[in-house]
This record gives structure tokens, C-alpha cells and sequence, in this order.
């Protein structure tokens, strides 16, 4: 594991909200930060996301490309020698957003289904999952659908943010990857998936598409630390009997519920990310 340290170098500086690959190809129609963010951030008012490592979860078929992905974007290297993930691997980013820091904590996965239960086990509070596929392989996108079944029942976030993203585009004629790009746009439609193509040998798409990751990511971490319709709500009966919303506390350990007695509870807490 690598981590950026002291500022984030010039090309993890994003001062601007990164453009989507293909508008038809998202459910995120956002195209700049949200007022209420950049309000934030000008008024140094951005709560703890500068203190908190948000999470993301690269998932695939064995050989589909996640590690060069990964490996291209974090270390700008792409190894032809093939050796596939044990478990799991993760790296530290760090970005600086608008004046910001940031840091993104990527989860490379093992594809092999021998260690899928052990990689599932860290699924668990992504805000990103990445689904990947071979863009040379249409059997791999047809595995996408199960593969992001079973994360989002695992990372227990239903605001999690998804992507598909096609690796290998270097090893496609233009014909072909025409044909395979409108298959699999069909696909990232069908999973709510914000779709990109890249290619890890040469590098192209490989920053845009983490960075706009990174910057979606950073504006919904900010939204819920300002944005107090955005923070968990639960029931509590006021001093004049009447029900009101109260946010729930976020000085415990571990997950939090509201008993039938009205109390919080602090379940114990897990050793697991």
C-alpha cells in the first residue's frame, strides 16, 4: 500500500467538476459541484471530509484488467506479466478539490472465486463500486450484472456510487469497439452504471475517469457533512409531545440503531474496513 503524502501532485489538483465520458452512459447528470459545496469549501466550512479516507471497491472477472487499472492510474506503470490478486490489494490517493484535501482509498479485489468470499468481506461502506469488464470479452460484461448484486448487498450503501468501466480498448479494432461500446452502454444503463472505456497500456481515460470519480465522490462526502436534509434522520418525541427529526449521532463506534425503547444502541463494532 502507497499514499500520496504532504499536497496531492498537479494532475490530483481538481479545481473544476470533471466531464462525464458518455452523457447517454449516466445516471449522474451533475456538471458542476454543488452550490452548497462550493460554498463549503470557499468558506473552509467542509466538516471532516478532509479527515476521513472514503472508500472505493474495484470488482470483476479474474484477468478482466482491475489491477493494471489500478496500477496505471495510482503508479502510471501497466505490467504485461499477469499475476492475479490474492485477496485483496488497496492503494491511498490523495486529491486536493477545490482548496481541499481528499483521499480515496482504492480496494483491488481479487476476480478468482476461490477468494471472493474473502474480498467480499471488504466490500463492506464503499461509497464507489467499480465494476469492470474486458472490453475484448463480452462474456466478462455479461458477469457484471451478478458481480454488482453481490457488492451492493455486501457494501450495505445504497447511495453508493457505481461504475462500469470496458478495459483492454487497445486491443480493439475501431469496428469492433464500436459495436462492444453500444452493448455495453446498453448494459451500464441497465445497472444504473455510469459507463467508461479505457485502456491501461496507454493510460487514455485512465485519469479522467478517476478524477471525475474522485470529484463525484468528494461532493456527495461534502453534501452530507453541510446539507443537513441529506444526514440520517430518526424519530424523537419532543417536550411538547410532538414528533420531531433529530440527525443521529456520529461519535460512536460501529453501526447505530433506534431501539423500540427510543434508545441508541451501539452494536459492537467489526475488525473489518
Amino acid at each position: 500500500m502507497r499514499q500520496r503524502d504532504e499536497k496531492a501532485t498537479r494532475d490530483r489538483t481538481i479545481t473544476k467538476f470533471p466531464e462525464v465520458y458518455n452523457i447517454q452512459a449516466t445516471p449522474y447528470k451533475e456538471q458542476s459541484f454543488h452550490t452548497l459545496v462550493k460554498n463549503a469549501c470557499a468558506a473552509n466550512k467542509t466538516g471532516t471530509v478532509g479527515l476521513k479516507i472514503s472508500k472505493c471497491i474495484v470488482i470483476g472477472d479474474v484477468s478482466v484488467g482491475k489491477t493494471c487499472l489500478v496500477n496505471r492510474f495510482c503508479h502510471e506503470v501497466f505490467n504485461r506479466d499477469y499475476k492475479a490478486t490474492i485477496g485483496v490489494d488497496f492503494e491511498v490517493e490523495r486529491f486536493d478539490i477545490l482548496n481541499v484535501p481528499f483521499n480515496l482509498q482504492i480496494w483491488d479485489t481479487a476476480g478468482q472465486e476461490r477468494f471472493k468470499c474473502i474480498a467480499s468481506a471488504y466490500y463492506r461502506g464503499a461509497h464507489v463500486i467499480i465494476v469492470v469488464f474486458d472490453l475484448s470479452d463480452l462474456s466478462s460484461l455479461d458477469r457484471t450484472s451478478q458481480w454488482l448484486e453481490d457488492a451492493t448487498i455486501e457494501t450495505n450503501n445504497e447511495d453508493a456510487l457505481v461504475f462500469l468501466v470496458g478495459t483492454k480498448k487497445d486491443l480493439c479494432s475501431q469496428s469492433r469497439f464500436d459495436d462492444i461500446e453500444n452493448i455495453a452502454i446498453a448494459k451500464a444503463n441497465e445497472l444504473s452504471a455510469e459507463y467508461w472505456s479505457v485502456s491501461s497500456k496507454t493510460g487514455e481515460n485512465v485519469p479522467e475517469f478517476f478524477n471525475r470519480l474522485a470529484a463525484m465522490t468528494f461532493n456527495n462526502a461534502v453534501l452530507a457533512e453541510v446539507d443537513e436534509s441529506r444526514q440520517p434522520m430518526m424519530s424523537k418525541i419532543g417536550g411538547d409531545g410532538k414528533l420531531i427529526k433529530v440527525p443521529k449521532p456520529t461519535n460512536l463506534t460501529g453501526s447505530i440503531d433506534l431501539t423500540d425503547t427510543g434508545f441508541y444502541q451501539r452494536k459492537k463494532s467489526t475488525n473489518c474496513c
